[in-house]
């Protein structure tokens, strides 16, 4: 059941945290509709207090890409970095956690960021990726932020 309504999320569109507009700039030119482009969002980790992730992504233009129905390639980045003081936990983590979901196409395609704890190293690693209803895409990005020696993992993961 809940793998159905986490699907049913994805399918709709639903975000972990939402993504703010930083930027974009065209890649290819389009007669009809806007041009392919490079987005660049930022979205706040919403379990890390102190944490945002930078977001880059391809949308495509055109007309199907105007009307919200074009597939956005695979093609992601993400870097993620303290920002502010310092770096809380509000809420104990998993050691594997979805933070961000953003479509890709009308239907079966999403950008995915995961975060994942490496405990040993005391680093919070995120990882960006696309999935389709039926196929995904190896093509992935990868960026870690070490936490300061104040924040205390044991107490903070979900076990």
């Amino acid at each position: 059941m809940r793998t159905s309504i986490t699907a049913l999320l994805l399918v709709l569109g639903v975000s972990s945290a939402a993504a703010e507009d930083i930027g974009s700039v065209d890649t290819a030119f389009k007669w009809l509709g806007a041009n392919h482009k490079i987005v660049v969002e930022v979205f706040d980790d919403p379990s890390i207090e102190g944490v945002s992730c930078y977001l880059s992504r391809a949308k495509t233009g055109g007309i199907s890409g105007s009307l919200g129905i074009a597939e956005d390639t695979s093609d992601a980045s993400v870097a993620c970095r303290q920002v502010g003081e310092s770096i809380t936990i509000k809420n104990p983590i998993k050691q594997t956690e979805q933070v961000f979901t953003e479509r890709a196409s009308i239907l079966f395609k999403n950008i995915h960021v995961v975060r994942m704890v490496d405990e040993k190293r005391k680093v919070l690693t995120y990882l960006v990726y696309s999935n389709k209803f039926i196929d995904g895409s190896p093509k992935n990005s990868i960026t870690a932020v070490p936490l300061p020696g104040n924040v205390n993992l044991a107490v903070s993961l979900k076990k």
